[in-house]
């Protein structure tokens, strides 16, 4: 599927500043990242970015205005982070449950871009053992140019309980599933890139 094989793109990477108030992110100091959908003119005004390709923007709130109630307009996930200290090098580890309900957020995902980067995050919980893969289906769909096509969905499993971690239970009554968009090895190491990137985290 070509429509998958799109170039790399810059990645929109945090300021360093709360998008809010403007005032600066302390090293060391929590604060909130998230990602809000974008509309189709500002995805249209920033399209080198990688996460505007995805439809998103990544903005940081600082800790005390989070807790104030105030949030960025549109919010599709958010997770809690540290600032990192300068001159260190960063390894930020992004929650479980952050990155289980992102996949479940994207499940309704249309556009190729979004669907290559939930089926990376989803290879991604499956390595960290938080989703079973259990066979794949066939069905048939029409593609962007309303061409008949064949679409592999892989079937999965996830965790009943996640701060079980990998050994916890199998949820067997909530079966999972994600299309495969036959990306190539290369493809798939780019939008792990990206993917590593737009959330600034570690995910191993």
């Amino acid at each position: 599927m070509s429509q998958f094989n799109a170039p790399a793109y810059e990645i929109e990477r945090p300021t360093g500043r709360c998008s809010l108030t403007d005032s600066q992110l302390v090293p060391g100091e929590p604060y909130m990242a998230t990602l809000v959908e974008l509309t189709e003119q500002e995805i249209e005004a920033a399209a080198e970015s990688a996460a505007a390709r995805l439809g998103f923007r990544r903005l940081d709130v600082c800790w005390a205005a989070w807790q104030e109630g105030k949030r960025p307009e549109r919010i599709f996930c958010y997770w809690k982070s540290t600032v990192a200290e300068p001159n260190k090098k960063k390894k930020l580890f992004v929650d479980d449950h952050v990155l289980v309900n992102l996949f479940r957020r994207l499940a309704e995902a249309e556009q190729p871009q979004r669907k290559a980067f939930r089926f990376v995050l989803g290879l991604i919980l499956m390595r960290k053992k938080l989703l079973r893969y259990d066979g794949t289906v066939r069905r048939d769909a029409k593609n962007e140019q309303g061409e008949k096509v064949t679409e592999q969905w892989w079937q999965v499993t996830p965790k009943l309980d996640l701060s079980k971690g990998p050994l916890g239970k199998w949820n067997e009554e909530d079966p999972l599933e994600m299309v495969d968009p036959q990306l190539e090895e290369s493809r798939i190491q780019q939008v792990t890139e990206q993917l590593h990137e737009v959330l600034e985290a570690e995910l191993e």
